[in-house]
């Protein structure tokens, strides 16, 4: 049989018959449909890493240092902080280094810094002023024991397929910076950004001829940008050092979506017992790191609920899918 899977095929009702017959199993893609499971039977290691993007947590207004804790107790293997959460611990007094001590004692892995700069910027001088920026919160993510920062295109509105090489050479001088720092910018797809296709993030990548050029997926993305899932699996996966995972709904389609709607991994119809043996074959074993902005959850859950959900559903997806190859 084809195993031909697009967009469309994913968004199909007819999904879970044509996942049984793949897989010779039956799979509901309804999180609420699996047994629940108590955080005790957890703690199977798997071959990738649970972490959590901190953009979860935005709503409660957390130090950055008691999201870690709390994101330690909840059971994450990784996270991602903010850069604007680090500046304002940094501002009341607290320092980089006490953040990696508190990373190192409670075994998490700091897999990316979210931060935000104009270093794409068709404007000389807002490019120069992005350097700087990067360049100050490279040093911050280095003393605090951090190998990589999210770099999404910014300043621009849209992208000039007659200015690719030029997009190559601004993310090679940001690539250049991280080989001073020690701190490798990820070229970030968004959906509804000026770079959103995959085709795309890869084309650029390539381009720069660097040896860590690397870019940034997130499953509602890849979706939200129309990306079809057939080829995912092109990507070397080793070269990914984490991905964004949640899910989206079969409706409204997928350009009329925003980033409130994304769900908890297996409340949506996103075919993860698919992609992930995909990406697992293709080498990735980095972080599976959460990331969501949904205000529901945020008006119905604490903040410990919230973490316990987001671990424990997405645990259970990624291992349902792994156990499935």
């Amino acid at each position: 049989m084809k195993n031909k899977i697009s967009r469309r095929k994913a968004l199909s009702t007819s999904l879970k018959v044509s996942l049984a017959a793949i897989g010779g199993y039956a799979f509901n893609s309804s999180e609420q449909d699996l047994p629940y499971v108590e955080n005790t039977s957890l703690k199977k290691k798997l071959p990738v890493r649970i972490s959590l993007n901190t953009s979860t947590l935005l709503h409660y207004k957390l130090d950055v240092d008691v999201q870690i804790d709390m994101i330690a107790d909840a059971g994450f293997d990784g996270v991602e902080l903010w850069m604007r959460d680090i500046q304002a611990y940094l501002e009341k007094g607290g320092k980089a280094e006490e953040l990696r001590r508190k990373l190192e004692d409670r075994g998490v892995i700091l897999e990316n810094i979210i931060g935000f700069s104009k270093w794409c910027s068709d404007i000389p001088d807002e490019r120069e002023k992005a350097l700087e920026q990067l360049r100050e919160e490279m040093m911050i993510i280095a003393a605090m024991g951090g190998k990589y920062i999210a770099a999404p295109v910014q300043g621009i509105e849209s992208l000039d397929s007659n200015k690719f090489d030029d997009y190559a050479e601004r993310y090679n001088a940001i690539l250049n910076l991280g080989d001073e720092t020690g701190v490798t910018p990820i070229l970030e797809l968004w959906g509804m950004g000026a770079l959103n296709k995959v085709a795309d993030c890869a084309h650029i990548a390539i381009a720069t001829g660097h040896p860590k050029a690397t870019i940034l997926l997130d499953f509602y993305h890849v979706h939200r940008g129309g990306n079809d899932w057939d080829t995912i699996d092109i990507l070397n996966g080793q070269r990914l050092p984490v991905m964004h995972i949640n899910d989206y709904p079969s409706s409204p389609s997928y350009e009329l979506l925003k980033d409130s709607d994304r769900v908890l991994p297996g409340e949506g119809v996103c075919p993860f017992n698919i992609l992930i043996p995909k990406l697992y074959k293709s080498g990735f074993r980095g972080g599976f790191s959460v990331e969501l902005f949904n205000k529901e959850y945020w008006e119905s859950m604490d903040a410990e609920t919230m973490l316990k959900n987001s671990y424990e559903k997405t645990y259970r997806v990624v291992e349902r899918a792994l156990a499935k190859m």
